[in-house]
């Protein structure tokens, strides 16, 4: 998998002065903190991004956004000594970087990792779960006599890290909002026709072909049962009647939910999602992490949320944003819609700003 953080690179884009960093090694995991020194002494709030590099990466190629970010904030804010300030924080995956174990785990089917499924998944999740870790332990670290209080937490995840960012806003609740960049939020759809494609035996050998993968070495029945726990799609749909079929992979439109199912999925919704604020950023031409294979599941969700939606009156706010000519990789376009989420969302937080829900499409 080639670096999708290489395209922000070499975009061109006037890259910003530095912001300064920190490590520190917080239960075991080294972390890294950007922006402490750029904190006015006026400050008492300050809101916290956690950065989830992506897959056969480290959290060093973080930095860029991490700086974009903070930079665009300071900016808007450079007037206001008092303001919300903002921080970041990134750290290495589990398995990456200088928590590396086994870097198989890392590969895919085709690189000859028999466990892509299981290893991935387990991979991100541990990932989203070290986030609320070291949320718990930063400030103590980082703010040791209370010179600032940590009020708000985001995230922002590639790849592998949108995966994760995906779990942080469904299972953290101290996450009010989150950047989800080339990720997906139907996990088993994505890897039932990544295998596929790579043409696993279990695939093809089935009748008719895939009708068997699920279940199969590659998807064993003890490992779906973990992602109905954690992956969104597995998790909501599990309680609404989408009818049988022999493929794995979803088709078409999902049906709404019944009135019974939406008794039992709103206090779900109500105490995973309510009144947070989500940016899906995708490339459309994405051959690795393709848009369609989250897109039923987003229209689902997307006709929930809406103001005229069953879950309306939920509060959340979703952007779903497409680059059309981009693959799996990273955009200067994609990097200025993040920070302009991050700091409109930092933005609105200290206004009390809340409602119903709303969507916005759009296409860059």
């Amino acid at each position: 998998m080639t670096d999708p953080l290489k395209t922000f690179d070499t975009a061109g884009h006037p890259k910003p002065t530095a912001v300064s960093q920190k490590v520190y090694a917080i239960a075991g995991i080294q972390v890294t903190v950007f922006g402490l020194e750029e904190l006015r002494s006026q400050t008492t709030e300050v809101a916290c991004l956690w950065l989830l590099h992506p897959r056969l990466a480290t959290q060093e190629r973080m930095t860029g956004i991490a700086t974009s970010a903070i930079t665009d904030w300071n900016g808007k804010v450079q007037n206001t000594p008092s303001a919300k300030g903002l921080i970041a924080v990134s750290f290495d995956q589990r398995n990456h970087g200088t928590r590396l174990v086994d870097p198989l785990a890392n590969e895919a089917w085709r690189q000859g990792n028999p466990r892509h499924a299981q290893d991935m998944f387990s991979i991100f999740q541990g990932t989203a779960r070290d986030t609320s870790l070291l949320m718990d332990y930063l400030a103590s670290f980082i703010f040791p006599n209370g010179e600032h209080q940590i009020s708000e937490n985001l995230v922002l995840g590639v790849s592998l890290g949108g995966h994760a960012a995906w779990s942080c806003l469904l299972h953290e609740p101290r996450i009010s909002a989150g950047v989800v960049i080339i990720g997906c939020p139907d996990y088993i759809n994505l890897m039932a026709d990544r295998a596929r494609l790579s043409k696993l035996p279990s695939w093809t050998k089935s009748n008719p072909p895939g009708s068997e993968i699920l279940g199969s070495e590659a998807f064993p029945t003890t490992f779906l049962d973990i992602v109905k726990q954690y992956d969104p799609a597995s998790l909501l749909l599990s309680y609404v009647d989408c009818g049988s079929s022999s493929s794995p992979l979803r088709q078409g439109p999902l049906p709404a939910p019944t009135e019974q199912e939406q008794d039992v999925l709103r206090p779900l919704l109500t105490r995973c999602l309510a009144g947070k604020r989500i940016l899906n950023l995708s490339g459309g031409v994405d051959k690795l992490v393709p848009y369609h294979r989250g897109e039923g599941f987003l229209a689902w969700f997307k006709q929930a949320i809406s103001p005229t939606g069953w879950f309306g009156d939920g509060g959340v706010s979703f952007e779903d944003i497409i680059d059309e000519s981009a693959g799996h990789e990273v955009t200067a376009k994609m990097v200025d819609e993040a920070v302009r989420f991050i700091s409109e969302t930092l933005a609105t937080s200290a206004e009390g700003v809340s409602g119903r829900g709303s969507v916005r499409e759009s296409k860059i």
